[in-house]
């Protein structure tokens, strides 16, 4: 009995010394950034854990260099700024080993940023120089407990001459023009300002984003200003005109899009990418911005700046998340998210990196064009390309046009059949319609067809397994007299039912799905996402069992599909 309550004393000392520990390791290790929410899908905050990883992927010589020049274009929180601080002021204790007048050079002549917003910029300035004005003096009024009342900037406010010191309150406008280049007056009806749109970002006259009463207007600096003047305009903000002045390492996690009140998600104006090639315009030695990756098969505002990608050499490596919330808790992108290394002094294959929570799940050097879409898993190449080895027609060239029918989205039809009224499928469900409201270009109303939805099921976002269904299963065969909205996609034309339904069958197949999420950034299907997927001979039925066996894969390869793409009920 004695020794029984010995123990139960001592588990409970192990408990309590336990709770303890665990709560200072919290007060030691808490920061305050991470409480800050997304103020919306245009700015996400980047976590700390994040802007580590992209922070690891520099090369160590950047940490011991004292005459490099840091940028952010787009500065939130101040966490990048914050945590290079930190790296340089380690990094640089052998070349400048007195620690004030180190951390004065860092901050003086090292780290520079733009506020995406003014009130970004304020939270910045607040996180690097511990007061939203840089230059702040402490005014000496203490309070009961010893502590100053109000609070003062690193240095006392002595090492900065202005309020914002290298964290600058964005200052540009949104240039609205129509399509002849004229400028809009101030002076005409919101409708007539929809034929306007912003000449940097694309915005139109009449968005939310110009109205006078909104105290930020995103008109985001470092993208509204023409390439051929950035640098010098740069150079004026910063360092005073000197010409000779450049940035070395441009860092960050731009906004994605603007909500301009026409959409979210990936029907927004995408605007990420202006910032990448803002950002390659001024030549630095490193850059490295975190982006949603969509851009990896194009799409709404994206095929030049992915074509641009896939053929620059300078990237020597992109991390992959098809995740976003291994990157950023809480918030869903579909597609995932990753970031790349683009190096100046680089020329050859990339190193894609696939990501999982913390894990590294595979690296590959690559060839990034050796496809029209970026492949983002690695694990796939080698399926990939034993398909195509065989040189058959690819699945794209029997899938019909975004709505093929011309019917939009919202049709609905009537609930009662009339004489030749044709049968349709929309969100609705089943109704009917008459043939004249019907195009019928590609004469599909008197064949068989398949018909699936245009939207990628799940939201190309892995489920807690880490596996897609990728198809919705609404799919069906479309009998003649039948026909869809826009909702769907069709593919294939035959005389007969049999081949229609085995063609149906092959996009129920692990393989086809499999295939056709390697051209996927996107929730959004479209005619060339299948470009890897074979046409076969539809007059038999084809299993994944026939399929792994005519194309040679091995176990491993097997083994991967089956675990990556769901069984479809």
């Amino acid at each position: 009995m004695v020794d029984s309550k010995k123990n139960d004393a001592l588990e409970a000392e192990k408990e309590y010394r336990t709770t303890v520990e665990s709560a200072a390791d919290y007060i030691e290790n808490f920061d305050i950034l991470e409480t800050i929410t997304n103020v919306g899908n245009d700015e996400v905050f980047t976590p700390r854990k994040t802007c580590d990883m992209m922070l690891d992927s520099l090369p160590e010589e950047v940490w011991h260099n004292p005459n490099y020049k840091w940028l952010n274009p787009a500065t939130k929180n101040g966490i990048f700024e914050r945590e290079i601080a930190i790296r340089l002021d380690i990094g640089l204790k052998d070349v400048i080993p007195d620690t004030e007048t180190r951390r004065k050079h860092i901050l003086q002549n090292m780290i520079y940023a733009i506020g995406q917003t003014k009130f970004t910029a304020n939270v910045a300035r607040r996180t690097l120089y511990y007061c939203s004005q840089a230059n702040k003096k402490c005014d000496g009024i203490i309070a009961d407990d010893g502590h100053y009342v109000n609070g003062y900037a690193i240095g006392n406010g002595s090492w900065f001459d202005t309020p914002e010191g290298n964290i600058l309150t964005p200052i540009t406008n949104h240039e609205f023009v129509d399509s002849s280049g004229k400028a809009m007056s101030s002076y005409i009806s919101n409708e007539a300002k929809k034929k306007y749109k912003c000449k940097y970002c694309g915005i139109t006259g009449d968005s939310k984003y110009n109205d006078a009463n909104q105290r930020e207007t995103y008109a985001y600096e470092f993208i509204h200003y023409h390439h051929l003047v950035i640098g010098r305009k740069l150079n004026e903000r910063f360092f005073g005109g000197n010409k000779n002045m450049k940035f070395d390492i441009i860092i960050g996690n731009p906004p994605y899009q603007l909500n301009d009140g026409g959409g979210t998600g990936s029907s927004a104006i995408p605007i990420y990418q202006k910032f990448v090639d803002q950002a390659k315009k001024l030549n630095p030695k490193y850059l490295t911005m975190i982006i949603p990756s969509r851009w990896y098969a194009g799409g709404k505002g994206l095929d030049d700046f992915r074509n641009s990608m896939l053929n620059d050499k300078h990237i020597s490596k992109i991390v992959d998340f098809a995740d976003s919330s291994d990157c950023f808790p809480n918030q869903v992108i579909a597609g995932g998210v990753s970031f790349f290394l683009w190096e100046k002094d680089y020329n050859g294959l990339c190193t894609i990196e696939n990501r999982k929570k913390n894990d590294i799940i595979s690296s590959l050097r690559r060839n990034l064009s050796e496809y029209p879409v970026f492949v983002r898993d690695n694990k796939a190449i080698s399926i990939i390309n034993k398909v195509l080895s065989k040189k058959e027609k690819t699945i794209d060239n029997i899938v019909y046009s975004r709505n093929v029918f011309n019917l939009n989205s919202n049709e609905i039809g009537h609930k009662e059949q009339k004489n030749d009224d044709l049968t349709l499928y929309s969100l609705k469900g089943v109704s009917y319609i008459n043939k004249d409201k019907v195009t019928d270009k590609e004469n599909l109303i008197n064949s068989y067809s398949v018909m699936m939805t245009k939207a990628m099921s799940g939201g190309n976002k892995p489920s807690s397994n880490g596996d897609y269904l990728v198809i919705s299963n609404t799919m069906r065969i479309l009998m003649p007299k039948e026909v869809c909205t826009e909702t769907y996609l069709c593919i294939g034309k035959y005389d007969n039912f049999n081949e229609a339904h085995n063609l149906n069958n092959y996009l129920k197949t692990k393989f086809f799905r499999f295939l056709l999420l390697q051209a996927l950034s996107s929730i959004n299907i479209s005619k060339e996402k299948f470009l890897f997927i074979p046409i076969l001979d539809f007059k038999k039925t084809w299993t994944d069992k026939d399929l792994y066996e005519r194309y040679g894969l091995n176990n491993n390869e097997i083994d991967y599909i089956e675990s990556l793409i769901k069984e479809m009920k």
